[in-house]
């Protein structure tokens, strides 16, 4: 896979990149966890997303942040890391602009920025979250989730407890089924359910 050196907002960043040899191949962008706590785009669990996506036929980008390896800037809790994760997007975009559909997927640290980024971006289809730092970082801007997705938690997880995880899927469920109710509601009072229409003259 080749390297690539792309522009982000406080300079060039550094990343690695599989471009599927599929027509209209969808997209992935793999974020990585907590660049002060030795969070890299090889970190194996971020290494190991990429390639699941590459074996699924998928064009995919993972990139270091602001401050990381060869990239240019410094850490800067997160909205940075967020403008950087936009930028990574609109390359991976601009070098697939054919591309059926688009994913994100980050591991911790990563969950977080990519689903901020998610609100941030329609385009984005899917996502992955492998554990989302429940425990230490507000997800109340997912209100609702607009898209799709697989929250990922482990049991014996010392930094992120399943609990938390527990608790943010079950409020994203809430969120979903009250979107859900919502538009059938909606669609109800447009065309209200059992009231047939008749033609016929009493």
């Amino acid at each position: 896979m080749p390297d690539v050196m792309f522009t982000g907002p406080e300079g060039r960043l550094e990343g690695r990149y599989h471009q599927s040899k599929e027509e209209h191949a969808p997209i992935a962008l793999i974020l990585h966890p907590h660049p002060q706590y030795g969070g890299t785009m090889n970190h194996k669990v971020v290494f190991s997303l990429f390639h699941v996506f590459v074996n699924r036929g998928f064009s995919v980008l993972r990139f270091n942040t602001r401050g990381v390896g060869r990239s240019q800037g410094r850490f800067d809790n997160g909205m940075g890391e967020l403008s950087d994760a936009a930028a990574a997007l609109d390359w991976l975009q601009a070098m697939n602009a054919d591309a059926k559909s688009c994913w994100i997927a980050g591991y911790s640290f990563g969950a977080w920025i990519g689903m901020q980024l998610l609100m941030r971006r329609p385009e984005i289809d899917c996502f992955i979250a492998v554990a989302p730092p429940a425990n230490s970082y507000d997800f109340a801007f997912l209100a609702p989730c607009p898209s799709s997705g697989l929250i990922v938690g482990a049991e014996k997880d010392e930094v992120v407890p399943l609990a938390d995880i527990q608790k943010l899927v079950a409020r994203l469920s809430l969120d979903k089924l009250a979107v859900e109710i919502d538009k059938y509601v909606a669609k109800s009072l447009l065309n209200p359910p059992g009231r047939a229409t008749s033609n016929k003259e009493p």
